[in-house]
């Protein structure tokens, strides 16, 4: 199952994991995981190439993670996170078997 989390501070997301093989299909067939990775790396570009912010990133097999740096939040940076978010909550709701969203609340974010 592929997983993600957003992480939301005062209501508005600042950043994500997602990590995990969704198992609907093989490697190289997957369209869950398919999906999830053109949202993670489409949010990634925007948030650089429309919001001019530069996120912190990390990846691995499997794994996507980005953050905004401390006061780099703008309008644009806010409507690309909520557009991901909307992406992958219409993927949890359509493969509930293969794809979890959840959100965590953090107050410190470095």
């Amino acid at each position: 199952m592929t997983r993600c989390v957003l992480y939301v501070r005062d209501g508005q997301t600042v950043g994500f994991l997602c990590a995990g093989h969704a198992g609907y299909a093989e490697a190289g067939r997957d369209i869950v995981c398919a999906a999830v990775s053109a949202l993670t790396e489409t949010c990634v570009n925007a948030l650089i190439a429309v919001a001019g912010v530069r996120p912190i990133v990390r990846t691995g097999p499997g794994l996507l993670a980005a953050k905004l740096p401390r006061g780099t939040e703008n309008r644009d940076a806010g409507t690309i996170l909520q557009s991901f978010t909307v992406g992958l909550r219409d993927i949890a709701a359509q493969y509930p078997d293969h794809f979890r969203l959840d959100a965590v609340a953090v107050s410190e974010w470095r």
